[in-house]
């Protein structure tokens, strides 16, 4: 395990909103465990509370909810580089609605929200880092995805996916990703056959 390699991921993530000091850099490394998935394993189940946010240095996870029915709707598709959690779960301190599994071999850096939260109140730069990255991915991101989601026909949701994430269609399944999309794996396949002809 590459472990400079992957701290230098994180550092850049966190760099990547706002500078962190020494200092603070030097608070947070403590914190942080390391963890590897295999493909298929969970990371954390419907029902259980969350207690840590998950840096993804290798590998992808997704984020789902399994309704009564047994249908399974993907919420979240998490690549590299990118922090992963089940957010209400870890603000409101309760049982989890949806569960986290890899989807190829990951290994990650996970480390305390609770220990991250202290820290957080004591150092104005990763209070700055907090607030950029909850306003960038919990609001905006968020936002645009909801605006897609009515606005945008499921060829120009698939279309902006491959943007932002180009060779997604090469590692994650077509089931897993028209979930994310909202669509059928029927749809996708439609929709990726009228593009391939374009």
């Amino acid at each position: 395990m590459d472990k400079e390699q992957y701290i230098n991921q994180l550092k850049k993530a966190f760099n990547g909103y706002t500078p962190l000091s020494e200092k603070t850099w030097l608070l947070i490394l403590p914190l942080l465990k390391y963890q590897s998935l295999k493909k298929g394993e969970t990371l954390i189940k419907a029902g259980q509370t969350a207690k840590h946010i998950h840096f993804i240095c290798k590998g992808i996870l997704r984020s789902f909810i399994t309704d009564d029915e047994g249908s399974v709707y993907s919420k979240n598709i998490f690549l590299e580089n990118n922090f992963a959690a089940t957010k209400v779960s870890l603000l409101l301190n309760t049982p989890s609605y949806f569960s986290i599994e890899a989807l190829e071999d990951c290994i990650l850096i996970n480390f305390s929200f609770k220990e991250y939260k202290k820290l957080i109140a004591k150092n104005n730069d990763l209070k700055d880092f907090y607030i950029a990255y909850i306003e960038h991915n919990w609001i905006v991101e968020k936002e645009q995805r909801e605006i897609s989601l009515v606005m945008d026909n499921a060829s120009e949701r698939y279309l902006k996916l491959l943007k932002k994430h180009p060779n997604i269609d090469q590692r994650v399944s077509q089931q897993h990703i028209a979930s994310h999309l909202g669509i059928t794996p029927t749809q996708l396949s439609r929709i990726r056959k009228a593009l391939k002809n374009n």
